[in-house]
């Protein structure tokens, strides 16, 4: 179902492009009046196929927006986990359980008197 929605989603999306594209602007039609090769009905309203490019534009506007909403709606429904579920537990075990990487060895503190046994000079023997 979710295939059959996105294929019609694209279609529709590349239609409402082409659609929108082969449209003239709302001056169009003024500019093409004065310029002298246009007729004077294009100023005065002769629409020609302007409504029904509206027509055709509005309706794809419309399968294009109840597309998107389903597809939002079956995304939002049909995910039941998260994406950390994908990360093998086992590494994560593994890394807990690890004792080297978590244990401290503190250094050893040595005293100054300690750190060199003082040699004792022999006394002067009189």
């Amino acid at each position: 179902m979710t295939t059959i929605l996105t294929v019609a989603h694209i279609s529709v999306c590349l239609f409402l492009v082409i659609i929108v594209l082969l449209q003239h602007g709302k001056g169009a039609d003024a500019g093409a009046a004065f310029g002298g090769g246009g007729s004077s009905q294009s100023l005065l309203g002769a629409e020609g196929p302007v409504p029904l490019m509206n027509k055709i534009t509005t309706v794809s506007a419309i399968v294009f927006m109840v597309t998107s909403v389903s597809l939002a709606y079956f995304s939002s429904t049909s995910s039941t986990g998260s994406m950390m579920d994908a990360v093998p537990q086992a590494v994560m075990v593994e890394k807990k359980a690890d004792p080297a990487v978590e244990q401290v060895i503190p250094m050893p503190t040595v005293a100054p008197e300690e750190a060199a046994p003082a040699t004792e000079a022999p006394e002067a023997q009189e």
